[in-house]
């Protein structure tokens, strides 16, 4: 009897700004432009391959998740890869991050899952890799999970996103119709969030009335983002218009976002550090940047202490690496 076996890892992603693109009948066109931060925590999945009867057994051996996602996963794929369907599969799943605090876990699932299943059967990694994407965005949006997570995750590191879509489609899995790019070094962030679960993501991007305000507050930012050399020296803009994005989108005064924000900003205060809180969309979380990333910040685990004291969980991470 056959036993296969493979792993896969992707790590997680932190929107700043956004817009809402899904009025395209096609979900490959369906996403966002926007800007954010893909980070090195997420999801890492292993999964075990018996020849046999198809189905598929998963076990969340860190963190509680959603079982729909995964099997949506290994569904689109066997129509992809017919040998997918000679085994029975058990997937083990570890979320380093919790789920709906916008983090981008449902993307980073979906593409660590569709890897680790196209490495257990032995397949090349940039096809493996190009296929996990474009599985992932198709379901993301199925699911309503998602709208430019894993175009974003597909560049990596401080990105930003120019044409809503897919990030490959086809059969070919050629690039597009979603464009986007990054840039990254040596930064590292605090991600800090408090125990009750943020809306759903599709609260908001199924709701016309956020759809619009997202949409309208993400666009005006937008227009400066995408044009020009996308690097570095962005570093004070993004922050910048991260701020006013969530201010005019309407985006910071529900679910207490204001409230996290303002607790966290004292706690920079009376620390005195140079650190700058901006809000991780659509959860009800923050994500905590060095002002100034030419300088290495040495008190981050100090700091994370004291969010902890204040009620907070929060988890230490790196910008990650472009794809």
């Amino acid at each position: 009897m056959t036993v296969v076996m493979g792993r896969g890892e992707c790590g997680s992603h932190v929107t700043l700004i956004f817009t809402v693109n899904d009025d395209d009948d096609e979900i490959i066109n369906q996403g966002s432009l926007g800007v954010g931060f893909c980070l090195e925590k997420g999801v890492e999945t292993i999964a075990r391959g018996i020849e046999g009867k198809f189905k598929i057994d998963i076990k969340f051996i860190q963190g509680i998740g959603k079982n729909n996602l995964y099997i949506r996963t290994l569904e689109i794929l066997s129509e992809e890869l017919e040998e997918i369907k000679e085994y029975s599969w058990d997937l083990a799943v570890k979320l380093k991050l919790p789920l709906s605090q916008g983090f981008g876990m449902s993307a980073s699932g979906s593409i660590s899952a569709a890897m680790a299943f196209q490495r257990a059967l032995g397949k090349p990694h940039e096809e493996s890799l190009r296929r996990a994407f474009s599985i992932a965005h198709r379901v993301e949006r199925e699911l309503s999970t998602g709208l430019g997570d894993v175009t974003a995750l597909a560049a990596g590191g401080v990105e930003r996103r120019t044409s809503p879509g897919a990030p490959f489609s086809g059969k070919l899995l050629i690039r597009g119709p979603g464009k986007s790019e990054g840039w990254t070094g040596e930064i590292e962030v605090i991600l800090a969030w408090k125990e009750d679960f943020g809306k759903h993501t599709s609260s908001y991007i199924d709701d016309k009335e956020w759809k619009d305000s997202i949409s309208s507050a993400g666009m005006k930012q937008m227009n400066s983002l995408v044009s020009g050399i996308w690097n570095e020296e962005r570093w004070e803009e993004l922050l910048e218009k991260s701020e006013i994005f969530v201010e005019e989108s309407g985006l910071l005064k529900d679910s207490l976002r204001s409230e996290l924000l303002n607790d966290v900003q004292e706690i920079i205060n009376q620390s005195k550090s140079n650190f700058k809180p901006l809000l991780c969309l659509l959860g009800k979380s923050i994500v905590i940047v060095p002002k100034d990333i030419k300088n290495k910040n040495s008190d981050l685990d100090s700091f994370a202490e004291l969010l902890e004291k204040a009620g907070f969980n929060a988890i230490r991470t790196k910008v990650g690496e472009l794809f």
